[in-house]
């Protein structure tokens, strides 16, 4: 009942603008996440329009759950960077039953487990979100970013109506903070009116509805935001303080429901592998009857303990993968090829096409890969051809069609012996199928290698980005990596480009000398070394200290380190052979940048450094494979195979042709019980060696 402004007092108006927000907010629940309306659209209306006219009347009654803060607010002057608590990693790819047998049983096996079921969700294709909520309260949401780092949109997603405000759920079990994550999509059927609109402003035309969600929630002006009709689906729970979490995934959503988020309806439970390949087909059978872009199924084991044992492997959980459906398809004319020089030397080949609409995007260049493609595959100029966008974004060149007719003037394609930015002779590793050029000081890969040395992984030389890394050799400042660091002698310089000013130069300078004390894992990264990604620098910090003995190292020593086969091995010997980066590195080291790694090999006091150790049958507290981590962290060996050489055997439950090669040959067996002693408190085990018997 409506309040009389004459009569009612503070306390009153307190009361009715507590009781609006929550009728609103349960209406818009029941109506965006739940699809059950209580409310028709004129008593919506209605109480929303008399809580704007209560706030307004007492600004003191806002609060950030008020539904009225969905309308949006004035435009901000950029986003703030949140930095995620937990990453928000991504997911590997599968791409046929094969490839999710070939993942499942790896999870298996790393588990020491027949089986593990696990929970089917559609891969929505839109934007990565994380909403923090404090005492059930939305406090911030952010994008996914680079995983580590995102932006801070919560204006925007405020504005979102199937995104609670505030959570709702039994007293106790919403943790005073919790972070859920999840996915937002423009719908489908929105997209093109969408469009419309844009184009009859006078605006580009958005590409596809994930692209257009993205430009939404990215609006400087939240009240554009609240125009778009933006929704989302919740997926996982990223962060708890305070608070218990469910044991299991299917647990964690059915909460997230409970508490007033829309998760999708389809998701679903799965015992074993048939069953998630049935999950698949059905989500393909339905794919063209959903009103958002899906692209597969991402499967995750279900129980949370079992994921954080599995962890994470580079920047992919163990626990998760996801099943992509096969490339949408067109015909079109191969109209010229050309070749891009990429940040690694890679000489990647592209398609000039005739555009075509493939899966509702329009293409005009695809990939052809390599070298070796295009000869296998005969990929001529003028050809007719097969394209695909792979995994439903990056387009590429399949094959030629069956439909092609070449005339008489048709030639094979010849791929240039030479880089087409230096002049440099490219090189093709034995066993890889890119083929490169190898000079660091090429002009064609140099801005793109400028850029990824200063980024955050990397150096980290905060003001380097794109921008400057194009500016910065194109207006002659730098030639090479080393330039960077004679920068400051040319400050008055840097001070006349446009856009840049003297807090900026600043800036930059300081950035870039504090860059001169990062890590000698950091700097091999940096310097986008052919292959070697953050994990493989380190293995090479580690075993070789320095930049000078790199330059001496062999490709025998390469091939010694776990994870460095022979083709990064190879790429790395021509790397170092070419004189412009032997230059370069030599600069960098009189210039100062010279790091070494002075990381402490495990503790030599520790009895398990030196010592080889197999572990075999079933052990309580961890699969064998952290087993074997824990023994290698120490310095000690981990092996599969029971030698003369084996110092231990670590024997769990149902061990056995290890266990009695063990004791044939004399070997100490220990429990698990004793292995863990062992392990974290050097405890050695009081073991005789076993008769032979």
């Amino acid at each position: 009942m409506r309040l009389d402004s004459d009569s009612s007092t503070p306390d009153d108006v307190a009361k009715r603008a507590a009781q609006l927000r929550l009728e609103i907010n349960r209406a818009n629940r029941l109506y965006y996440v739940e699809n059950a309306p209580e409310l028709d659209d004129a008593e919506w209306d209605a109480r929303m329009q008399e809580l704007l006219a209560i706030e307004a009347a007492h600004p003191e009654l806002q609060s950030p759950d008020s539904p009225t803060q969905r309308v949006g607010s004035p435009p901000a002057a950029g986003f703030d960077e949140v930095v995620h608590p937990v990453p928000m990693l991504s997911l590997g790819n599968v791409f046929d039953e094969d490839g999710f047998r070939a993942w499942y049983k790896r999870v298996l096996d790393y588990l020491e487990l027949e089986k593990a079921p696990m929970v089917c969700e559609l891969k929505i294709d839109g934007l990565a979100l994380a909403i923090t909520y404090r005492d059930g309260v939305m406090e911030r949401a952010a994008t996914r970013g680079d995983g580590e780092r995102g932006e801070d949109v919560t204006a925007n997603v405020r504005t979102i109506r199937s995104v609670p405000l505030t959570l709702d759920g039994p007293a106790g079990e919403i943790p005073p903070v919790v972070e859920l994550r999840g996915e937002v999509f423009l719908p489908n059927s929105r997209f093109a009116a969408l469009n419309a609109e844009r184009e009859e402003a006078g605006l580009p035309a958005y590409v596809n509805p994930r692209n257009s969600a993205s430009g939404s929630l990215r609006q400087l002006d939240s009240s554009e935001t609240a125009k778009r009709p933006l929704d989302m689906f919740f997926y996982a729970l990223g962060y708890v303080e305070g608070g218990e979490e469910p044991s299991s995934h299917w647990d964690t959503l059915q909460s997230m429901q409970r508490w007033g988020c829309r998760i999708n309806d389809w998701t679903r439970k799965a015992e074993t592998i048939e069953g998630v390949m049935a999950a698949i087909a059905n989500a393909g059978e339905i794919r063209d009857s959903l009103d958002y872009g899906i692209d597969g199924v991402v499967i995750k084991i279900d129980s949370l303990s079992l994921q954080r044992r599995l962890g994470f492997v580079g920047r992919d959980p163990r626990w998760a993968i996801a099943y992509k459906f096969p490339a949408e398809q067109a015909e079109t004319t191969l109209k010229a090829i050309h070749i891009n020089v990429g940040r690694t030397g890679a000489l990647t080949p592209w398609a000039e096409l005739e555009p075509v609409i493939v899966g509702g995007v329009t293409v005009g260049r695809a990939t052809l890969h390599n070298k070796d493609e295009i000869a296998r595959k005969d990929f001529r100029e003028g050809d007719r051809v097969v394209i695909q966008r792979a995994g439903d974004v990056i387009p590429q060149v399949v094959e030629v069609s069956p439909k092609n007719n070449r005339g008489a003037d048709s030639k094979p394609y010849q791929f240039p012996d030479t880089c087409p930015s230096c002049g440099t002779e490219t090189v093709q590793s034995e066993g890889e199928a890119v083929t490169r050029c190898v000079n660091a000081t090429c002009p064609a890969q140099f801005e793109r290698l400028l850029e990824h040395f200063a980024s955050r992984g990397a150096m980290d030389i905060e003001g380097l980005g794109e921008r400057v890394a194009q500016d910065l050799p194109r207006l002659g400042f730098v030639s090479n990596i080393a330039d960077i660091y004679r920068l400051h002698e040319r400050k008055a310089e840097l001070l006349e480009l446009d856009k840049m000013g003297e807090t900026r130069v600043d800036n930059l300078l300081s950035a870039i000398e504090a860059s001169r004390f990062q890590p000698l894992y950091r700097l091999l990264y940096a310097l986008g070394l052919p292959g070697i990604g953050s994990e493989s620098a380190e293995w090479l910090s580690r075993r070789f200290s320095s930049l000078s003995r790199l330059l001496e190292v062999t490709e025998e020593e390469l091939l010694a380190i776990d994870g460095i086969g022979p083709v990064v091995a190879s790429t790395l010997i021509n790397y170092f052979g070419i004189e412009q980066n032997r230059n370069l590195i030599d600069n960098l080291i009189e210039l100062g940048i010279n790091p070494i790694d002075d990381t402490p090999e495990p503790s030599a006091d520790h009895p398990a450094n030196g010592a080889t150790f197999v572990v075999t049958g079933r052990l309580e507290s961890m699969s064998r494979s952290e087993a074997q981590n824990r023994i290698k962290t120490l310095g000690g060996k981990a092996t599969g195979t029971v030698t003369k050489k084996t110092s231990y055997l670590v024997a769990g439950a149902e061990a056995g042709s290890k266990l009695e090669k063990a004791r044939r040959l004399g070997i100490p067996v220990i429990d698990e019980a004793e292995f863990i002693a062992f392990m974290d408190d050097g405890v050695v085990p009081e073991v005789s060696a076993p008769d032979d018997h």
